[in-house]
């Protein structure tokens, strides 16, 4: 069969099972773009490249399928790089097409030329530059098979214009063969039987989990596992959901703003059981000082990880649920009785709360607390980045992985409406549910076209404080209250720019309003901007301070 580059793409894309694509399109792309025109690919047209690589990302997070993003060159090229750092850092499926300048003129900075495979080089599993026709449809099987298997992650593909249109004989292939790529699945028998014996042993245990559960669908086994063990769980941001947060033993998210529970607990273990975590910064504080008598089990499919930031004394290389599943048929119950009664008095004593007083002004807590009350809790969430995220974590409950899409690795600010955006094109009829900050929205809420355009009813409730929340609160912790250029004083009317768009715009400025227009919002038909003006004073607590112990928490007491 003889295609041109552009008809191989879009056969390629259909023997993966893609079903849409996001992206926005130019002159080093059109030959494509004509082809997804005739085939009838469901294409989602951002306003800009930027959001095309955030919406590809929460498509995939929400979905579990890879997702996949087109951009032309140059420009185009290069405005997906923060898209695809952002998935880079945690570890989410994702697929670039880029369009590049014709062959004979790579290299000679034509019009709108950019080396974006050496751009991207440091923040993709790994990158091609399409230069011979007949490699395509082995770049574009091995690209697939890269992005979503192992420690799954970006692969970028660079398309000359010249390929698009050039013809040959098109065949695509069965399967990979990758003598450098060969992920370790199966975790060693004998460091799992180390493992469960040091978990029968322990006194202590508690069990630290990542986005790795999340990515490799392992919740249910992660559960199986506490509730046979009666081990007390934390969860990182991107862990969020893979635990239920009604569950007895779980304790919330540790680090920087977790809970005084899960904080406490691990600083006291004797032994840590990562699962699918890399022990970030945010979690750790200062590394000197985390877990100084815990032995850590450390189970991972990424063997850069292990060891990288926390030394663990049984590293177990594998996907985290088959490890789970061999780990329940080998793990006794420890005697942990004196254990748990410690964890779950300090989660007695030291929840999250916070006090709305009835006639001062709106606390963020309240709102998220009320936008959890008004959905039952069964919505999709994504944030953007900065206080407005940290309290989402803290007071938006979840039940169910893959129902909480944050930035976690890279803090992106405007990750959360395009990446809300994807996750309702993924599931349509779900409530999705995007918590913004003012500054954070701004970035790209030129998506509010797209989401109109496409009748997409995604529902953004923007924590509005008139400030670079989190940046004014470090400000005021660590700067002496010099809160240099952290004041947002000019920002847009927000519901008059969501009608600008054709979309429902909604305020609140008092305590009774917030869950009026919280239930306005839901009941309306399309896509919906509820501006919540909050107290611009309230911080996010508790907090560890940078190069601190994660029990020395400021305001963790008073919680």
């Amino acid at each position: 069969m003889r295609l041109n580059g552009a008809q191989m793409v879009l056969r390629c894309l259909e023997a993966e099972g893609v079903e849409v694509v996001f992206g926005y399109p130019g002159g080093a792309v059109l030959t494509l773009y004509d082809e997804i025109y005739k085939k009838g690919l469901r294409h989602i047209l951002t306003r800009h490249e930027q959001g095309a690589a955030h919406a590809a990302d929460g498509y995939a997070r929400a979905s579990g399928k890879t997702g996949v993003v087109i951009a032309t060159s140059g420009p185009g090229a290069t405005n997906l790089v923060t898209g695809i750092a952002n998935a880079y850092m945690d570890s989410i499926p994702l697929v670039a097409i880029t369009g590049q300048v014709a062959r004979p003129g790579i290299g000679t900075d034509a019009f709108q030329e950019a080396d974006i495979t050496g751009i991207t080089l440091p923040i993709t599993k790994h990158n091609y530059l399409v230069t011979k026709l007949e490699e395509l449809p082995r770049i574009f099987k091995e690209a697939f098979h890269i992005a979503g298997t192992g420690r799954k992650g970006p692969v970028l593909i660079d398309l000359p214009k010249d390929v698009q249109i050039e013809e040959g004989d098109f065949a695509y292939p069965q399967r990979v063969e990758l003598s450098t790529y060969r992920p370790v699945y199966e975790g060693h028998a004998g460091q799992i039987s180390r493992a469960a014996t040091a978990i029968r042993k322990a006194k202590k245990p508690v069990i630290y989990s990542g986005g790795g559960v999340v990515s490799s669908g392992a919740s249910a086994e992660l559960l199986e596992f506490s509730k046979y063990t009666g081990i007390p769980v934390t969860t990182t941001l991107t862990g969020l959901g893979s635990i239920p947060s009604a569950y007895t033993y779980y304790l919330g998210m540790p680090g920087m703003h977790g809970t005084y529970a899960a904080n406490h607990a691990l600083s006291n273990a004797d032994l840590i059981i990562a699962v699918g975590a890399r022990f970030d910064d945010r979690v750790t504080g200062k590394v000197d000082a985390f877990a100084v008598h815990a032995q850590v089990i450390h189970i991972d499919i990424d063997p850069a990880e292990i060891g990288k930031n926390v030394a663990a004394a049984i590293p177990i290389v594998g996907d985290v649920k088959l490890v789970l599943q061999e780990l329940l048929k080998k793990a006794k119950p420890p005697e942990i009785e004196e254990w748990q009664n410690q964890v779950l008095a300090w989660k007695k004593e030291r929840p999250l709360r916070f006090h709305q007083p009835p006639g001062g002004p709106v606390k963020p807590q309240f709102v998220i607390s009320e936008l959890y009350r008004l959905t039952g809790g069964d919505a999709i969430v994504t944030t953007d980045v900065g206080q407005h995220q940290m309290w989402a974590a803290q007071y938006y409950p979840l039940e169910k992985p893959r129902t909480f899409i944050s930035s976690g690795g890279l803090g992106t600010m405007g990750f959360g409406f395009p990446a809300a955006i994807g996750a309702q094109v993924a599931f349509p009829g779900r409530t999705v549910l995007c918590i913004a900050g003012d500054g954070s929205f701004q970035m790209n809420s030129q998506e509010l076209a797209t989401a109109v355009c496409h009748k997409l009813p995604v529902k953004v409730a923007i924590i509005n404080n008139q400030y670079l929340g989190m940046v004014r609160q470090w400000q005021e912790f660590f700067y002496g209250g010099r809160y240099a250029h952290s004041c947002l004083a000019g920002s847009p009317d927000f519901v008059k720019l969501a009608e600008a768009y054709g979309a429902a715009g909604m305020r609140a400025s008092t305590v009774e309003e917030v869950p009026r227009v919280i239930a306005a919002a839901l009941e309306t038909e399309g896509p919906v901007v509820m501006d919540f003006h909050v107290d611009p004073q309230e911080n996010v607590l508790p907090m560890v301070a940078p190069n601190t112990s994660i029990v020395e928490m400021i305001g963790g007491d008073a919680l």
